[in-house]
């Protein structure tokens, strides 16, 4: 397998799949480019290798083929802002002017094909498409680690075209190295922070961490499944009552493995889910009728920020409470200014992934203090789930 270190581009086409699948406003203007920016340094590598590059991603969920507001010409000014080199866009993917313009591509230019998902084919993975898809490059290049756990044609199928001409663009080889490090090689003390609405969706996660961390921090609406569990009063709180059995297995495998599971003792509960909602303090299992927790409390946010603290190793997957509502944002705020404290003041690898957390990371103005910054969502969690990404397996075989 290449790396884009050793790869020759002189006068080659990269075909490189990207995760531009940004958020535009009722305008189409960009609202935040990260994703975009996090593909740069692998694009300007080649364009610098003598190379040209083609870019290929979704953008949206259009449905019905074709749709204007999904269109990735809205990208163009800001790709070429980005890379300061000249970007062609095709207007569609797989269509012959698409393949003129990638055809007459030279040195240092970028040519955005159009978006994947007009096609049905690219997410049923089909071959075909993949093939055509494949024509248009001379290497190929998947840095779309968003993406990497879907078996579509433009990021698992594609690769068997470029048995040997494919390989990672830098964004995933940094996620495959920070994630694999929480994973395979962490230094301890560890601990993993997990938060979030609903138990339902982390259990793989946790289970598959049990059997390397040290601390397991549960916080936001799954914490209450838990506390109902252990017969606790959690009111209006959001419950997933299919999985108390669940919670409780999970409770009796930390204790026999040794792992502490920090569970919240008081909550910051509310009359309403609403931002001006009447709210006060309790017992996290003495919550009243018709009252619900939207964060956790301060005796809660303090247990779970000395562990934070005094860890060399942290992982943060999902908020605390309902980060969004300023009067709800403390014990998120509390667990991201601990992550931040202890890489910078202890040395700690924190990485911080899921798309809550990333967004309570920016909003705190944390993002530059912590390790590393995921750009995975369902991608990531899978991996940290110890399952097999095709778009990453695609590439290794």
């Amino acid at each position: 397998m290449y790396s884009i270190d050793d790869a020759n581009f002189e006068a080659k086409r990269a075909l490189i799949r990207v995760d531009f699948n940004v958020p535009l406003n009722d305008q189409l203007q960009i609202t935040d480019d990260t994703r975009i920016r996090a593909a740069i340094p692998t694009i300007k590598t080649i364009l610098s290798k003598g190379g040209s590059v083609v870019l290929m991603s979704h953008l949206g969920r259009p449905k019905n083929g074709p749709e204007s507001k999904f269109s990735l010409s809205h990208l163009i000014d800001r790709i070429a802002e980005l890379t300061q080199a000249p970007v062609h866009f095709a207007d569609d993917c797989v269509g012959e002017k698409a393949f003129q313009l990638s055809s007459n591509l030279k040195a240092g230019e970028i040519l955005l094909l159009e978006n994947l998902r007009f096609y049905p084919q690219e997410t049923a993975g089909d071959r075909d498409f993949a093939e055509k898809l494949s024509k248009h490059g001379d290497l190929y290049v998947n840095d779309a680690f968003g993406t990497a756990h879907r078996a579509h044609a433009s990021t698992a199928v594609i690769a068997e075209f470029f048995p040997e001409k494919k390989m990672f663009g830098y964004l995933i080889e940094n996620e495959l190295k920070s994630v694999d490090r929480v994973l395979k090689s962490a230094e301890q003390p560890y601990t993993a922070i997990i938060g979030g609405a609903k138990v339902s969706s982390k259990i793989s996660i946790i289970e598959n961490l049990m059997e390397k961390v040290d601390n397991i921090i549960i916080g936001g609406g799954m914490a209450f499944t838990f506390v109902k569990a252990n017969g606790g009063k959690v009111g209006a709180s959001l419950v997933e009552d299919d999985f108390l059995e669940t919670a409780s297995n999970i409770m009796k495998k930390a204790e026999s493995k040794g792992v502490q599971l920090l569970i919240p003792e008081d909550a910051v509960i509310a009359d309403a889910f609403a931002e001006d909602a009447n709210k006060k303090e309790c017992a996290i299992d003495q919550i009243p009728d018709g009252w619900m927790g939207l964060d956790i409390g301060f005796d809660s946010a303090l247990a779970a920020t000395e562990l934070v603290r005094n860890s060399k190793t942290i992982l943060w997957n999902g908020p605390m409470g309902v980060f969004e509502f300023s009067n709800f944002q403390a014990g998120t705020r509390s667990i991201g200014e601990a992550c931040a404290a202890a890489t910078i003041q202890n040395g700690a690898f924190t990485l911080v992934g899921g798309g809550d957390s990333v967004a309570a990371a920016n909003k705190f103005g944390l993002a530059d203090k912590l390790s590393y910054i995921s750009t995975g969502g369902g991608a990531l969690l899978e991996y940290l789930e110890g399952k097999e990404l095709p778009g990453i397996e695609a590439i290794r075989s």
